[in-house]
């Protein structure tokens, strides 16, 4: 069956067939603990009865309007999805597909702001080394990994990249003639779960702010109560100790729990810039895709759902502390990395021939980072029971190694 498909994943021996809760059942019946969530698309887990519900009855309605027009469930996601990004200053939204094409939609939106308002020449974005961004030739060119950059040159000009922390070069390269924004995780996700500082998200704002430069976050992984708030830069003050206000936010991933889906965000100072042709998509708003959004939204939005997110998130992380085998733990909430001394790959595989229906024995679904690192991205709906259990195979594992 794989043969129809191009050579672009290493995928890893396992075909699922249904799923449950936190739970996936590949087609000989083997069961698996889901610590991955399809790298944070699902964070409600797998047949959640509210989500099935919501999108069985739009399928009942209509699929598909042109944006020509207007959907009732896609308004409302829109104007839900508003409320819930109103404390970091967003004002209106454009609805997408994806994170690359948000941030794609986030870079046209930052460029033409600053050609109207200063003229041609500035119109470096500038990001940081270790971000992902995506995988078009524009988000490859602001993602700061070369190895996502072979073979696939000359890239979109005008992105500029430095290291995470250092303030001084980030004074240096954000430069008020030339450059027209930033865009940032304040968690970057494939490079490790590596939080930003509140000493270095403190001095981005306070020089963004006073250059006129776009301040744009990208929560595409780190978005949807991931850590514990609605947007991870929620989690950071400015140097003034008042929250960090964005002029853009752009989301995908978690956004419809499982059907593709995006978001950019706009707060006052841009949310007016695109008039009518210079953007669109022509399955941004799929009413489907609002339907899923409007039930990840009130899950994702609750004050007691947030605090258990950073409760499992604390547990997770301390008892992997304690393992001796764990070098380096980092995260936060539910958006986990650990550095291991073997391959992380090979324990994601052993992870997975755990699963055996004779010994009545699970399999873990988790990810990794480059060649040391595991990440965790379980569903918010994962109790400690099953906490516990995911622990115990990754110790296990830990110790064989």
């Amino acid at each position: 069956m794989n043969s129809v498909f191009m050579n672009t994943y290493h995928r890893l021996p396992v075909t699922f067939a249904r799923g449950e809760g936190c739970w996936l059942f590949d087609i000989n019946g083997k069961k698996y603990l889901d610590f991955s969530s399809g790298i944070a698309v699902s964070p409600l887990g797998h047949n959640y009865p509210p989500l099935v519900r919501a999108v069985t009855e739009q399928a009942g309605k209509y699929f598909h309007v042109c944006n020509y027009y207007q959907s009732d469930v896609t308004a409302a996601f829109a104007e839900k999805l508003m409320e819930a990004c109103s404390p970091a200053g967003m004002k209106k939204v454009f609805l997408a597909n994806s994170g690359a094409e948000a941030n794609e939609g986030a870079c046209k939106l930052a460029r033409k702001y600053s050609l109207k308002k200063y003229g041609p020449g500035r119109h470096t974005i500038v990001t940081l080394r270790g971000s992902f961004h995506g995988r078009t030739i524009t988000t490859l060119a602001a993602t700061g990994q070369d190895i996502f950059h072979r073979d696939f040159g000359p890239f979109t000009e005008g992105f500029v990249h430095i290291q995470g922390g250092d303030i001084a070069a980030l004074d240096k390269a954000l430069d008020g003639k030339t450059v027209a924004g930033l865009l940032i995780e304040a968690v970057q996700g494939e490079s490790g779960i590596l939080p930003q500082t509140q000493e270095f998200i403190a001095a981005v704002a306070k020089l963004c702010a006073e250059r006129d430069i776009l301040l744009m976050f990208d929560e595409i992984q780190c978005g949807m109560g991931r850590t514990g708030t609605f947007l991870a830069l929620q989690q950071y003050k400015d140097s003034s100790g008042n929250p960090v206000k964005a002029d853009v936010v752009t989301l995908a991933k978690g956004i419809a729990g499982g059907i593709p889906a995006g978001a950019v965000l706009a707060g006052e100072k841009v949310c007016d810039v695109f008039t009518v042709g210079d953007h669109g998509s022509t399955f941004g708003g799929n009413p489907i895709a609002a339907a899923a959004g409007l039930v990840v939204l009130k899950m994702a939005t609750d004050s007691g759902l947030l605090a258990e997110i950073s409760r499992k998130g604390e547990m997770l992380m301390a008892a992997l502390r304690q393992q001796p085998e764990v070098k380096e733990v980092r995260g936060m909430g539910l958006m986990i990395g650990f550095d291991i001394e073997g391959n992380a790959r090979t324990l994601l595989e052993a992870a997975i021939a755990r699963a055996d229906l004779a010994k009545n024995q699970c399999g873990l679904l988790a990810l990794s980072a480059g060649t040391n690192t595991v990440r965790l991205l379980p569903p918010y709906i994962i109790n400690d029971e099953e906490i516990e259990q995911g622990l115990g195979i990754l110790r296990e594992l830990l110790v064989s190694e």
